[in-house]
């Protein structure tokens, strides 16, 4: 028989005894990965008469897409938006301790901050690749300061920018480089943000709504000259009216150009969002739910002080507030505590919480060619999970990275 070396001296991992989701659905399948990649395992098999040189039992577990997290402003210790000397380490330890979630892929996000802090951040945060050392980054979410005032949440009103005096100028004055920018949240209200809009789209970088107090029209219009994305849905915008849905109605407006979609973020910790109301958002537009963690430095740590930018958050049990106030500010929860709580309380199916985290993600930064999905030729980022949807251990690009002390599943074949 001739070798399964015939195409590559890499060895071959087979994933077995599991459900893999794949096409929408968790299918009793094994999971072939080789240099990385997932495999297509008939040409496997017959265009390389291949076997497994190593075989990892599943248990009957769930393989899904490794979990991609669009907004996350820090944890464990570590905020993202302080200019400390040892940034990129504390952002490194992060990157490590998000495994253990399930996460693979995040952009650390940077809350409305003095100009200075922009200068000396933005540079040190570079877009790269995950492994053993940890998730990898995909690039910056920028929230703020381009926002209203009126829905500031936990940013500090005295930081707050506009745009009126030099459009597009003023926001690269303000953040200083664009170099590793994925994501910028911006309120549409504001005078040229059409303008900025426009700018940002061109250099390929994803624009959300959100800390707004915007109107339907002014949503639309924002949709048409390229923003794809909400920022935490219901939370820091007008409410729903019926007579002007506000942000809320781009979930189910006409005007949304076609072939374009929108995406929205949702904090699905059990303390931003009412379970109802995730139901009304999930069942109004399923495919464009974004499961994000919006976590701060607190994640991971016990309740007390800590900083989210500028600002004093005290923590008490799941809560996250500013400091003397009732504003939330952010969440200490987990991506995986989070998609187990949308299947818990959304009515929607296992497949349907496991994607917003993966899938749709990936959809919104438009890298599902690569990430988010299981197909044939995507990297092979994965979290294997229990039936209760517990993270049992992560692997990127089909290596292990992180595992329960309790699993040793892995044979290598002689």
């Amino acid at each position: 028989m001739p070798s399964n070396k015939s195409v590559s001296d890499a060895p071959i991992t087979r994933f077995q005894n599991c459900h893999i989701l794949k096409d929408h659905k968790l299918q009793r399948e094994d999971l072939w990965v080789r240099e990385g990649k997932i495999l297509n395992p008939e040409k496997l098999f017959f265009d390389e008469k291949g076997s497994a040189d190593i075989r990892i039992d599943c248990n009957g577990g769930i393989i899904a897409p490794g979990f991609i997290d669009t907004q996350i402003n820090g944890g464990y210790g570590i905020d993202f938006s302080l200019a400390t000397d040892n940034l990129k380490c504390g952002l490194s330890m992060v990157a490590r301790k998000l495994l253990s979630t399930g996460v693979t892929s995040f952009c650390p996000t940077l809350v409305t901050s003095p100009v200075p802090i922009y200068h000396q951040v933005i540079p040190q945060i570079e877009v790269q690749d995950g492994g053993p050392w940890g998730a990898g980054i995909l690039g910056l979410h920028l929230e703020g300061p381009f926002i209203s005032k009126d829905k500031k949440g936990a940013h500090p009103e005295e930081y707050l920018r506009t745009f009126e005096n030099r459009g597009f100028q003023d926001l690269l004055d303000t953040y200083g480089s664009l170099d590793n920018v994925r994501i910028v949240t911006l309120a549409p209200e504001l005078d040229r943000s059409s303008e900025v809009i426009g700018g940002l789209v061109s250099r390929g970088i994803r624009v959300s709504l959100g800390h707004s107090v915007a109107n339907l029209i002014q949503a639309e219009a924002a949709v048409r000259h390229g923003a794809t994305f909400i920022t935490h849905l219901f939370n820091a915008m007008l409410p729903f009216h019926h007579r002007d849905p506000g942000i809320v109605g781009l979930l189910t407006s006409s005007e949304i150009p076609v072939g374009r979609s929108v995406f929205y973020g949702m904090i699905a910790d059990g303390i931003h969002t009412n379970p109802a109301a995730l139901r009304i958002a999930y069942r109004a537009h399923p495919h464009g739910m974004v499961l994000v963690t919006d976590a701060i430095m607190a994640m991971g740590l016990p309740s007390g002080h800590h900083t989210l930018g500028q600002q004093t958050i005290e923590i008490n049990g799941l809560h996250a507030y500013v400091a003397g106030t009732k504003t939330l500010s952010g969440s200490i929860a987990t991506m995986d505590m989070c998609v187990r709580h949308l299947w818990q309380v959304a009515g929607c199916s296992v497949e349907a919480a496991l994607e917003a985290a993966s899938l749709r993600p990936a959809q919104l930064l438009g890298i599902e060619q690569a990430k988010g999905t299981l197909d044939f030729g995507t990297d092979a980022d994965l979290v294997l999970l229990d039936k209760e949807l517990n993270v049992k251990a992560t692997y990127i690009a089909g290596e292990w990275v992180w595992k329960r002390q309790t699993i040793t599943n892995e044979e290598k074949v002689e």
